[in-house]
């Protein structure tokens, strides 16, 4: 029964921190500014999680370098989110394709 209030206490802890905003927002007046700030946060934190991965896909840093700008690219021509997300994969491909292709050469010119 311990573990039945510890864990209900735990969730209410945990819930009317963020539930606790929502529900006084509205009565609340703020600058645009402020308000343009707030509307920022969750891309920069989803940029600030999603950086620190592209450097370390692979043991080839330009991997990802490469797919983090062709998904801007994309996303700049205004692409679906498939559309951004396939046109980072094919140039994954065929950066990898080209790595290959030069290990390949330079395999046959020591033998």
């Amino acid at each position: 029964m311990k573990f039945v209030g510890l864990i209900f206490f735990l969730c209410l802890s945990t819930y009317i921190p963020r539930m606790l905003p929502a529900l006084f927002m509205d009565k609340i007046q703020v600058s645009k500014k402020v308000n343009i700030f707030l509307q920022l946060i969750p891309y920069t934190a989803m940029a600030s999680l999603i950086f620190p991965a592209i450097l370390y896909v692979d043991e080839n840093v330009w991997i990802g370098i490469i797919a983090s700008v062709v998904a801007v690219i994309a996303a700049l021509k205004k692409l679906p989110v498939i559309g951004v997300v396939l046109a980072s994969v094919i140039s994954c491909v065929i950066f990898y394709m080209f790595m290959l292709s030069q290990k390949c050469k330079n395999f046959t010119t020591i033998l």
